[in-house]
């Protein structure tokens, strides 16, 4: 967070971490992919971290991919969160 403080806005992208988090803190903007293996609940819902087993019916509502793609005009990011189903 220290080497990012000198740029007005900034925006992490993660992926990888089997959850969707987006949150804000001052001016960096935090942005996962959703998974493609193993969803995890949400941040503060469920037991805690722990090895998931969805029903294949539901597999599809809860795995997906996310996309990037930069705007010229306003120069921002589009991201494009689309699951399976």
């Amino acid at each position: 967070m220290v080497l990012l403080r000198r740029f007005g806005s900034v925006t992490v992208l993660n992926g990888h971490i089997h959850q969707i988090v987006q949150k804000v803190e001052g001016h960096v903007t935090f942005h996962t992919a959703r998974s493609t293996a193993y969803p995890q609940p949400a941040p503060g819902e469920g037991a805690g971290p722990a090895r998931s087993c969805c029903p294949r019916s539901s597999c599809p509502r809860r795995l997906g991919i996310t996309s990037v793609s930069e705007l010229r005009h306003p120069r921002s990011l589009a991201l494009n969160d689309l699951t399976l189903a």
